[in-house]
């Protein structure tokens, strides 16, 4: 007769919580990270640009980074396979990276292809310009993502 021994309930759920805690915790430094990388390529505080002024323009490039950091992190996890630590580390480092790629492409963009961020904040309605850097975000995200996994 073979038997099995199960892990009880409380402990899968108790180390499931942590590791939920965990993730979520560097997610949002990630996150935190990602936002603030997006201000340092930007001319002025990115934070009073999108409170204070309201400028769209601010707001999708953030709002753009921000989803490429989590489909980083959400890769993160899923590829981690139930390892904790090693699957915080890889999300850390990989999230890091991710972020690194996007403001080196912010700048890129700016230079090679001719498209300044420091002009697109300036105007108060969404251009264009501003629709395709968000989409550049989002897509090096999920190119970051999907070879994470």
């Amino acid at each position: 007769m073979v038997t099995t021994q199960s892990t009880p309930f409380t402990e899968v759920l108790g180390n499931g919580a942590l590791a939920i805690g965990a993730y979520a915790v560097l997610g949002v430094l990630l996150l935190v990270a990602g936002f603030y990388a997006i201000d340092l390529a930007t001319p002025g505080r990115l934070s009073r640009l999108i409170r204070e002024e309201r400028n769209p323009n601010a707001a999708a490039l953030a709002a753009a980074g921000l989803v490429a950091v989590g489909l980083i992190v959400a890769a993160s996890i899923w590829s981690s396979g139930g390892a904790l630590r090693e699957g915080l580390i890889a999300t850390l480092v990989f999230g890091l990276v991710g972020i690194a790629v996007q403001t080196i492409a912010m700048i890129a963009f700016d230079r090679v292809v001719g498209i300044p961020v420091r002009t697109l904040l300036g105007e108060t309605t969404l251009q264009p310009a501003t629709i395709m850097l968000s989409a550049t975000h989002v897509v090096i995200g999920l190119i970051t993502a999907v070879a994470v996994v």
